[in-house]
């Protein structure tokens, strides 16, 4: 089955063409909305989009929809709020996630703002489009979220893990984590890309040299972070709907969000966007907002569905109907990715389902595995589909 790589991912400077029209996407700085913000967006996707946005796993927010007008009167609008980078190569290398749960102006939160700023400089290493960092707070969350290199609090210090390496660089305090976490991409561009692309997980694999001041982990750390072909990194399960320690998480099927929903949840407070497709509202105590999920046990949130046909020309079949007509179905405790195409955007890892389009009505079928493993049943059409 063939399918097309991009290598990149969609900015607000850059867009991306999509099957329902240009696809945009904000990176909040620090993942974190005002509420102001957050009501522009919203009456921007509704005015100029599709009605339809997408909380994404890298703790961004895409609008959906727009043509080449609606895409510049955006572009003019979030600027005029602080949402614009000064041009998109800065916004490409500008790829932190930080913990959702961070407090505002914590040693996290000025880590990732100092990688921020250091990636955008003009002396920034010129990191492919996908290569991102992940900055942890106190407990960390972030062991399942894609990223190239890993930050997460040791004492008074910090780890800098690279994905995939059962090594580390040490720090001592904010300033230092930050100077090393770059120094480790420098490291990472003398030989981890070819062709414009490269992920760290890929260059470790080759087996380079560690870089100076690597220190090999404790075995009581490795478990954390193995390198493990089907699931990435390991941790724990995602946080689901609920309190969280600084206000309320709300889970959205599949990451989709309305207009309506997203300015219903800046009415309550300012916003946090996670790498789990879900929301967190700052300060709130169960909020109500019409088709958000709140029960953490809801098997939606157990189902990894891409945009699917029309919206992605690639897509060969709306999955996002055929993964609400399953969920019923589900098990407590599995998990299902339903993809349009072999290229399983939606979810990188395996899944204890997981179901590649062929065709608009049939599909293949792995277990325990990933959209490019092994298929063991196949061209099965959705009412045959054995869970």
């Amino acid at each position: 089955m063939s399918f097309a790589v991009k290598g990149w991912c969609p900015g607000a400077l850059r867009p991306m063409q999509s099957g329902d029209g240009l696809v945009l996407r904000i990176r909040a700085r620090n993942g974190r909305l005002e509420p102001d913000q957050a009501r522009l967006i919203a009456a921007l996707s509704a005015r100029h989009g599709n009605g339809l946005m997408d909380l994404t796993s890298r703790a961004n927010l895409q609008l959906r929809g727009l043509d080449p007008s609606g895409h510049a009167a955006a572009v003019a609008a979030l600027a005029g709020i602080g949402l614009i980078d000064d041009d998109p190569e800065s916004e490409a290398r500008r790829n932190v996630i930080l913990s959702p749960f961070a407090p505002m102006g914590g040693p996290a939160w000025q880590l990732a703002e100092a990688i921020a700023q250091a990636m955008t400089a003009p002396d920034a290493p010129q990191v492919p489009g996908k290569f991102g960092f992940a900055v942890d707070a106190d407990p960390p969350v972030l062991a399942d979220t894609p990223a190239d290199i890993r930050l997460r609090p040791q004492g008074p210090g910090w780890l800098i893990l690279p994905d995939g390496a059962d090594w580390a660089l040490k720090a001592d305090n904010t300033a230092q984590a930050a100077t090393r976490a770059i120094a480790l991409a420098h490291w990472f561009m003398q030989g981890g890309v070819q062709d414009g692309r490269g992920r760290m997980r890929d260059y470790l694999r080759r087996s380079p040299a560690l870089p100076h001041g690597a220190t090999p982990l404790p075995s009581s750390l490795l478990p954390k972070y193995p390198c493990d072909r089907a699931t990435g990194t390991a941790g724990a399960h995602p946080p689901g709907p609920g309190p969280a320690p600084n206000g309320w998480l709300l889970g959205f099927a599949f990451g989709q969000i309305t207009p309506a929903q997203l300015a219903a949840a800046a009415a309550i407070g300012p916003l946090r966007l996670t790498p789990w497709r879900a929301l967190l509202i700052e300060g709130a105590a169960r909020p109500r907002i019409e088709g958000a999920i709140l029960d953490p046990h809801d098997p939606l949130l157990r189902i990894h569905a891409c945009t699917g046909a029309p919206g992605c020309p690639q897509a060969l079949a709306d999955v996002r109907a055929l993964a609400r007509s399953l969920a019923p179905r589900l098990a407590p405790g599995q998990s299902l990715h339903v993809s349009g195409c072999a290229k399983g955007c939606a979810h990188r890892g395996a899944a204890s389902v997981t179901l590649v389009a062929t065709a608009p009505d049939r599909f293949d079928l792995i277990r325990d595995g990933g959209t490019r493993d092994p298929a063991a049943q196949g061209g099965l059409a959705p009412h045959r589909i054995p869970l």
